[in-house]
């Protein structure tokens, strides 16, 4: 198996996990179709491959100096929980009419959204570095190889998050006014906890 193909599959199984993004791509895409999904996945392909690069660097050491753990943590969960506020308060406010024109998110504002929302949990970057160590010890990382290994990443992430946009985009003309908003009140909620239980991590270790 090639380096490219061994990042390939880290990025697109670390991408396929179920987390406050996956909530908000699905979301998203229900609401203002699959151009929005896919800038959401690009946001995040970005940042799994700077993270990861960073993990490669050693940047996870830094996650070792108390005040800065602390910071990356809180900031991480007031970013998600104002994410998750926002698509409750969608879900709960009375529509009439449909959504107003500054409601309805272009794609440049999702992919910024995507961006901030998946560098939320910095924590991601000691993940990668247990990948890359793993991955040099398997001898998949090693000189050229690592460039290799995060071009796979970003491209499995990227595949991963394009698939589930498409996917909700076909499923998005089935979808009426009622499941939207039972949608928005499931992903409102998931968001809110993945922040309350990153805050939760971040205080208590």
């Amino acid at each position: 198996m090639t380096t490219l193909a061994i990042g390939f599959g880290l990025g697109f199984l670390v991408a396929a996990q179920l987390g406050p993004i996956s909530l908000l791509a699905i979301r998203s895409t229900l609401r203002s179709g699959v151009a929005i999904g896919l800038a959401i996945a690009a946001g995040v392909a970005i940042v799994d491959t700077l993270y990861a690069a960073a993990g490669a660097a050693g940047a996870a050491g830094l996650l070792a100096i108390e005040p800065l753990r602390l910071a990356f943590g809180v900031i991480g969960a007031v970013v998600l929980a104002l994410l998750g506020a926002r698509t409750l308060w969608s879900a709960f406010r009375v529509r009439q009419g449909g959504e107003s024109r500054e409601e309805i998110a272009t794609p440049r504002a999702a992919f910024v959204t995507s961006l901030a929302a998946t560098a939320s949990n910095p924590l991601t970057i000691a993940s990668w570095a247990a990948v890359f160590t793993a991955a040099s010890t398997a001898g998949a990382a090693a000189g050229s190889s690592a460039a290799l290994l995060l071009a796979g990443i970003g491209l499995g992430s990227l595949t991963c998050m394009s698939l589930l946009a498409g996917g909700v985009s076909v499923a998005r003309r089935w979808v009426g006014p009622r499941m939207l908003r039972t949608v928005d009140v499931i992903a409102g909620a998931g968001i809110l906890a993945f922040g309350g239980l990153l805050a939760f991590r971040t205080l208590r270790d």
